[in-house]
């Protein structure tokens, strides 16, 4: 008679049996909670036994986290879109210009039109001891063509300057240089000329230093290529302007010694406001305008605008972190209800595991494992899923130049949102591991 061995049969691993899980916690408080696989098998088996439970609790720490990165990642994209914007700017720097009179004064009538001249350049630096640098300007008309080498040609933004006003705002030179005060000494007929200025009259690869191009009518020879650092600036775009030495503009196209924009920084630890009052009283009483009148002398300070730049985006940002971190919370308490409710359906066992030696702190153990575990990995998820999605919206807004630059997330913004996961499961499961602490063994095993 022949006998059938019978095979064991391959079975998919289930949820421990109460008899295992109390081995284990009798293991687990011998050995003082040292690394355990099977401690964290037993994890993975809880939280996946109720899969459709497991998932749609850790969704909304998902959600708050994913949430969270969107809208930091949006926040520091608006910050450095706007700050592109004004890149290159002095932040102590301020800049004026003339407006007409809104007072009668001294015989002069009301409505009164006036200008800066060179010589209250001179005057300002004897009379504000808070200014650093100083620089006037010129303007030029974009007359048809008036920029022209050869047959190539087009109408473009023409600028006089000192070479102090590359300090106020700066210009990337990307070939040559920028005018220096030899420049303005000998009143060269030299120019930098804007980046498309330089496409339009050059072929490319082709070096434009030294070359000459006839600027509304007069011939000026090369000496830099320049670049926009920003959108912003005063005058026009630097990549569509062409750049004088101002004694040069000035004499070249009889302009007589009329200023039509002043630029001045502060020194440092000056507040820009002291130099910019001190300039604007200056310049009335040099021209003969009421020290009342607060429309002659038009202004802008930069420091002022930096600072409310400033507060907008800590107000974004705060605001940002108290929507995402209350999302976080809304999420930690959905887990820590749940954990609850699992503490109830295993009583029972916690029963068994109390009568077999785990202690307190061995229950609290691991149910506040389970409730990081269960949250870090949904915030993860969440990370993971919103830089992806912040990244894929900064390849399609690289080539733009919007208010919305590169959007994403610093190193350390990731690390402290992996702290905040680790603090908000430690929160959610702390409820449920004291009401698992309470349990009594006799009263646990007697629970049907």
């Amino acid at each position: 008679m022949k006998m059938k061995i019978k095979q064991p049969n391959k079975q998919q691993p289930t949820k421990p049996s109460l008899g295992e899980l109390g081995v284990k916690a009798s293991l687990w408080g011998r050995f003082g909670g040292a690394f355990d696989l099977d401690r964290w098998y037993e994890i993975w088996v809880t939280i996946t036994h109720n899969k459709s439970r497991s998932f749609l609790t850790a969704f909304g720490v998902f959600w708050g986290m994913f949430m969270l990165v969107l809208m930091v990642g949006a926040g520091n994209a608006l910050n450095e879109g706007i700050s592109s914007q004004v890149e290159g700017f002095a932040s102590n720097s301020c800049f004026f210009w003339t407006q007409n009179t809104s007072e009668p004064y001294k015989g002069f009538r009301k409505g009164r039109r006036w200008n800066m001249l060179n010589s209250d350049v001179e005057i300002i630096r004897q009379k504000v001891p808070e200014l650093h640098y100083i620089s006037p300007m010129l303007f030029g008309g974009s007359g048809d063509r008036n920029v022209v080498r050869g047959e190539k040609g087009g109408s473009y933004q023409v600028k006089g300057c000192y070479p102090e006003y590359d300090l106020i705002e700066k210009s990337r030179i990307i070939s040559g240089r920028y005018i220096n005060d030899i420049d303005i000494a000998e009143n060269r007929k030299v120019c930098i000329i804007g980046e498309r200025i330089y496409e339009v009259l050059f072929q490319t690869g082709e070096d434009a230093i030294g070359k000459l191009v006839k600027v509304n009518g007069i011939y000026f020879q090369v000496i830099g290529v320049a670049q926009k650092m920003s959108n912003a600036s005063i005058g026009g775009s630097t990549d569509e302007s062409v750049i004088l030495p101002f004694s040069t503009m000035q004499k070249a196209f009889n302009q007589g010694n009329v200023i039509h924009f002043l630029g001045a920084t502060s020194r440092p630890g000056v507040k820009v406001k002291v130099m910019e009052d001190k300039i604007s009283e200056t310049l009335k009483s040099i021209h003969q305008i009421s020290p009342d009148d607060n429309e002659a002398v038009g202004s802008v300070n930069i420091e002022d605008q930096f600072t409310m730049f400033n507060y907008l985006f800590l107000g974004i940002n705060g605001l940002i972190w108290i929507v995402g971190l209350g999302t976080l919370l809304a999420g930690a308490i959905g887990v820590s209800n749940i954990m609850l409710v699992t503490v109830r359906e295993r009583t029972k066992e916690i029963g068994i595991r109390r009568a077999l030696g785990a202690t307190p702190g061995n229950i609290i153990g691991q149910i506040l494992t389970e409730s990081v575990v269960l949250t870090v990995l949904a915030g993860i998820g969440g990370i993971v899923l919103g830089v992806g999605l912040l990244s894929a919206v900064g390849i399609a807004l690289s080539q733009s130049d919007q208010f919305f630059k590169d959007p994403q997330i610093g190193f350390g913004m990731a690390t402290g949102a992996l702290v905040i996961l680790l603090m908000v499961g430690t929160f959610a499961g702390f409820i449920p591991a004291q009401r698992a602490m309470m349990i009594k063994p006799i009263e646990a095993i007697r629970e049907e």
